[in-house]
């Protein structure tokens, strides 16, 4: 099976432009103050919920110990904060 072209922001920007019937710049313009509110969103901690759609939040991970591939010496992996997607039910239901 032939894996799909992931779509880039340029042909995201196409399609939501077309289909809201704004121009691309304004469209263009809502797609960079999605990104830019939900980074900000969650850089403060806070959780950004789409319901349908999925939720954006933020996870600790704790420090732990890993290997480094080329010399398989042992590294330490100090904690971090990562962000996450959790898909809401519409999405999933979508793409079954």
């Amino acid at each position: 099976m032939k894996q799909r072209q992931a779509m880039n922001k340029k042909e995201l920007v196409e399609q939501i432009a077309e289909q809201s019937s704004l121009s691309k710049n304004k469209a263009e313009m809502a797609i960079n103050a999605f990104i830019h509110h939900t980074q900000e969103s969650l850089a403060k901690g806070d959780v950004v919920q789409l319901i349908g759609f999925g939720t954006f939040s933020v996870a600790d991970r704790a420090a732990r110990k890993g290997r480094n591939p080329q010399t398989g010496q042992e590294i330490h992996i100090p904690a971090c904060k990562m962000p996450q997607f959790k898909p809401g039910n519409k999405l999933r239901e979508s793409v079954k």
